[in-house]
């Protein structure tokens, strides 16, 4: 049940970055769709969370809010470094911030991987590293801030994971931490937003609040299957979202499928196949 849990985490993170890809591309602030998306997903939860009668720890509230922080400023980071250097070297080396958890899975948290979920492991991260470089690569502008950003970004998504298996370890409600999260990253993104000073859209709303649907549903999924699951499996699974980013490509943005994204796609599900043996 977890695994499945997992793969609709990739799905949900895959239709959100789509609609990411699409709206950046049409005019539309990160920031503020983000805002957004925060903000209907933080409702939603609250609105569950009373329904429940949940109540929020103090740790809860402070795990939750620096997630929320960190999945937020690495959206955030990972954006100006699109802008810095080229797409084709900058999606699949953040894209190695999933070894940073799966580390921590098996030296913190004592997690057992078998030989052949390890090769399935090693299968998922190299095919979703493969299907986002683009070899026809720009030379890159400005290095310096480039890798900044690029570090930035992979501390917050390798810190996110490592935060969410940690909340699981200590058995805190995951709807305690999702109300946390989206409230800590609407605030922060609202600051972020003020300091930018980035004209606001009323169609961004429309954006958002789709976005911000997916999402609740997404993490929900991903912290069911890190506190039923193993976590080590968990992330590389999650990773393969690029694999949703580029079969809607396929279909909504009429793009083609390359050869070596075409093997990266055979190697994931090898990865996959190989991590449930």
């Amino acid at each position: 049940m977890w695994i499945a849990a997992a793969f609709l985490t990739m799905v949900c993170f895959g239709a959100n970055n789509t609609i990411f890809k699409w709206s950046t591309g049409n005019g539309y602030s990160k920031v503020h769709i983000q805002f957004y998306f925060y903000l209907t997903a933080f409702l939603l939860t609250i609105a569950f969370g009373m329904v429940k009668g949940v109540h929020i720890g103090v740790t809860a509230v402070l795990l939750g809010a620096v997630i929320g922080i960190l999945n937020a400023n690495g959206n955030i980071q990972m954006s100006k470094a699109f802008e810095k250097g080229p797409a084709s070297l900058t999606s699949p080396i953040i894209g190695t911030n999933v070894i940073l958890p799966i580390l921590t899975a098996g030296i913190i948290f004592h997690e057992h991987i078998t030989a052949l979920q390890w090769i399935g492991i090693i299968f998922m991260l190299g095919s979703a590293i493969t299907i986002q470089y683009s070899p026809a690569s720009k030379q890159i502008i400005n290095y310096q801030p480039w890798i900044f950003r690029v570090m930035l970004s992979i501390m917050s998504f390798g810190l996110l994971g490592i935060l969410m298996k940690t909340s699981s370890f200590l058995h805190i409600g995951s709807l305690e931490i999702l109300i946390a999260m989206y409230g800590g990253g609407c605030f922060y993104l609202a600051v972020c937003s003020f300091a930018m000073k980035e004209k606001w859209l009323k169609s961004e709303i429309n954006v958002g609040t789709i976005v911000g649907l997916i999402s609740f549903f997404g993490y929900s999924s991903y912290f069911y299957a890190l506190q039923a699951g193993t976590a080590s499996i968990v992330f590389p699974i999650v990773s393969l979202n690029c694999l949703v980013v580029v079969l809607s490509g396929l279909l909504f943005f009429k793009e083609k499928l390359k050869r070596y994204q075409l093997v990266g796609v055979i190697t994931a599900l090898l990865g996959i196949i190989f991590t449930k043996l």
